[in-house]
């Protein structure tokens, strides 16, 4: 009987030593967090900040299509209107006759 006694106290120690340090963990952790709070930099606040860049990246990408479909169709436009001829008259554009299937 006499030795379990030491046992069963050094195993009551152990629980509450450990218990403490994850008390201890947790409060530094959470105070570690009010710090950066106060900084204004949060991880959602950088987060938000990655996002904003990848947003803006995309915006940039897609002006780059736009500015190239506009050049394109632009090409397309001045090759569809008819030419002048030397007295100021249309000439005929050339008709291709597509047959579709349906």
């Amino acid at each position: 009987m006499n030795d379990i006694v030491p046992f069963f106290a050094l195993l009551a120690f152990l629980g509450t030593s450990g218990w403490m340090l994850k008390l201890t963990l947790n409060y530094r952790a959470r105070m570690n967090e009010l710090a950066q709070a106060k900084m204004g930099r949060l991880p959602s606040d950088q987060r938000l900040e990655r996002v904003e860049q990848a947003v803006e990246a995309i915006a940039i990408e897609i002006e780059r299509v736009s500015e190239g479909q506009r050049f394109v169709t632009k090409l397309l436009n001045e090759r569809a209107q008819p030419r002048l001829g030397d007295a100021g008259v249309a000439l005929p554009a050339q008709v291709r006759k597509i047959d579709t299937p349906h």
